[in-house]
């Protein structure tokens, strides 16, 4: 902790940060435009501006801008100077000289960052009577909406779309007050992370197109903190509703997952919410010739009771995408012999791998934020920007820490971007992908090479014979995949904090592979940690409870062992070949669904009922470090929908 002196106040605040962000650590009221958190500075909007004295006798001081200057032992400063009160009016002033009226219809309008600092400088009348600069607007996809009237030139988005996320796609072009920020041409963003301009920008150029065609005030909406159910990272979100539809999602910050951003699968992977073609009512066919009928709540509880009674056998089929308290519910239903998890035999493997690597605990898993902090990283058989995009965004961020961490022996905190960015072409980050096909990620490796599973557990055999002082599986491999094991073996040897990435795409082998590398290399004294990559969002939950494997409820149904069947939120042509799955619901007596939208197998179910999404109901899902996080319902479900944990109760009631 260091003391700095604030309008002739001492303070304590932490070093290492520029003075903008002890200023607003310790609560004080000083606007910004250009610098963010997850950013860092670059001076470009002139806007944080103080007055700084040398020391206590020093009365005329001179102005600084709060971003770009280091808070230091004995630092002065004050933030009400009149002169820097001027100051920063004056630079709202000119921001604001071709700023448009829009605020009664702007979508920024009520969370807008121009409002507040506008607002906070007290600048409230325009001296400006000339012509206002315009500017053409582009069309930029389905997701974003982009109105460059109301730019100010502050440069977060190309900062954040270019320089973070690694988009090549948007650009600063022109000069001076005709800066313009877009495409070259019309088109669709091509980055997965594009939705982030939304929240990045201060004003209200880059909107959210999807939320426009049912928009509602911020503070219009009904919000809860949830959780993102598109994979399995457990990304947090914050869902916002009015009148029973959901309208958009924003980034809820958690400092060891998301951080500050999402994805656009994510963010803009709601509508299923909304959809007309959710399943409202129970749905029963009285035999399998005939379409499905709308029958009374009451009713279809009394003839679910009544197959379940009845039954010779009954088998439960879980489902990763369901909540633990709807799984844990489906297994107290049927018991714990006959519940099976509900997800294909290779991919149940390799979720057992994961939790037996994760269960004996001889190196820690790592938090997705961690993954931007380590010196060396190995990923083995996961395109992580299709299966766990937020790994990507993180992992892209390798060769600006490594920048950083060399620029601090030339005096230069990381915190100031545009100093340290000014190195970046001098190192490279040591990254090493080995994976089936190529990945977007791959330009920003050392090395990348693609082979097959099989080959790629040979790959991650050799790194650890190489680790070993072992070059010889190395020499049976190809040149390329030779000189990865080569150049990635001495990296991870030369890391402090090394992490190895894997997942569920390539099987338990290349899992074992990966952990094994992690533990030689913990053995080596090594901080090294394990991020391994879970495909759905509760996919680790639902392995936790140790349910039967899929084609042993196949089994049991095929022999006559069991002749009702209950699946919950599990669409089973996803997990098996269409034949075996049409011979088993043909083969059951009853079929029993619990879902919230129609697919192949509800349309085989002898009874339907329906049930809530992550929107309209709370549950618990564990994310792929073994984290468990509680989503909680943002509005009520709608006509008949119940949570599936509270159907299955019901029906373990009903039942005796």
């Amino acid at each position: 902790m260091l003391t700095i002196y604030v309008n002739g106040q001492a303070y304590s605040v932490a070093g290492g940060q520029n003075l903008l962000q002890a200023c607003l650590s310790l609560g004080f009221d000083l606007p910004y435009f250009c610098w963010h958190p997850a950013l860092g500075s670059v001076g470009a909007c002139r806007q944080c501006a103080v007055k700084q004295f040398r020391d206590e006798k020093d009365q005329r001081g001179e102005l600084i801008m709060a971003c770009m200057t280091p808070a230091a032992e004995g630092t002065r400063i004050a933030i009400d100077d009149p002169e820097a009160v001027q100051f920063r009016a004056s630079v709202i002033e000119w921001l604001m000289i071709n700023h448009p009226h829009d605020c009664p219809v702007c979508d920024e309008g009520g969370e807008c960052h121009l409002q507040d600092m506008t607002v906070m400088t007290g600048h409230t009348y325009r001296t400006y009577r000339f012509n206002k600069r315009t500017y053409r607007n582009q069309d930029l996809g389905p997701f974003i909406a982009h109105e460059m009237n109301r730019c100010i030139q502050c440069y977060r988005c190309v900062r954040f779309y270019r320089d973070y996320a690694g988009g090549r796609d948007l650009e600063a072009f022109a000069s001076r007050n005709r800066v313009y920020f877009g495409r070259f041409e019309d088109g669709a963003l091509e980055s997965e992370f594009s939705g982030n301009l939304v929240e990045v920008c201060p004003t209200g150029v880059f909107t959210d197109r999807t939320q426009a065609s049912h928009y509602t005030r911020k503070w219009d909406l009904q919000t809860a903190p949830s959780l993102c159910v598109h994979c399995g990272l457990g990304c947090n979100i914050l869902p916002g509703e009015r009148y029973g539809l959901l309208r958009r999602v924003r980034n809820r910050y958690h400092h060891e997952i998301n951080g500050y951003f999402l994805c656009d699968r994510g963010r803009y992977g709601y509508e299923f919410v909304n959809s007309a073609r959710r399943i409202r009512q129970p749905r029963i066919r009285e035999n399998r010739t005939v379409e499905a009928q709308v029958i009374a709540e009451a009713d279809a509880l009394a003839r679910v009771t009544a197959f379940l009674s009845e039954s010779k056998g009954i088998v439960g089929i879980g489902s990763p995408r369901a909540s633990l308290e709807g799984n844990v519910a489906l297994r107290q239903l049927v018991g714990a012999e006959h519940f099976y998890d509900g997800v294909a035999s290779g991919e149940r493997l390799a979720l057992q791998a994961i939790e037996s690597v994760l269960r004996q605990g001889a190196v820690p898993s790592a938090t997705l934020q961690a993954l931007g902090l380590a010196d060396a990283v190995l990923v083995l058989g996961e395109d992580v920007t299709q299966t766990a995009p937020l790994v990507a965004l993180n992992l892209r961020r390798l060769r600006y820490r490594k920048t950083a961490a060399a620029a601090s022996g030339f005096q230069l905190p990381a915190w100031n971007d545009g100093a340290v960015r000014k190195l970046l072409h001098l190192h490279r980050p040591n990254l090493f992908i080995a994976t089936p096909a190529p990945t977007r990620l791959d330009p920003e490796a050392f090395l990348s090479v693609q082979a097959t599973p099989d080959a790629l557990v040979h790959l991650g055999t050799a790194i650890w014979a190489a680790l070993g002082d072992n070059p010889e599986p190395a020499k049976a491999l190809d040149a390329a995949a030779g000189a990865l094991v080569e150049q990635a073996a001495a990296a991870l040897l030369t890391a402090q904090n090394p992490v190895i990435i894997a997942g569920t795409t390539c099987g338990p082998a290349l899992i074992e592979a990966a952990a094994d590398i992690a533990w030689r290399l913990k053995r080596k004294g090594r901080a090294a940690s394990l991020f391994l990559c879970v495909p759905e969002c509760n996919s680790m939950g639902s392995t936790l409870l140790d349910g039967r494997v899929l084609t042993d409820a196949f089994q049991a149904v095929a022999e006559g062992d069991a002749d009702t069947v209950v699946i919950l939120e599990n669409d089973l042509y996803r997990r098996a070949d269409a034949a075996t799955v049409d011979a088993f619901l043909l083969k059951a007596r009853r079929v029993i669904v619990l879902d919230y939208l129609p697919h192949r197998t509800t349309a085989a179910a002898d009874i339907v009922l329906p049930t809530t999404t992550f929107a309209e109901a709370a549950g618990t899902l564990v994310n792929n470090e073994g984290r468990a996080q509680r989503h909680y319902a943002v509005m009520p479900p709608a006509d008949a929908m119940q949570a599936g944990w509270r159907r299955l109760q019901a029906l373990a009631q009903a039942a005796g």
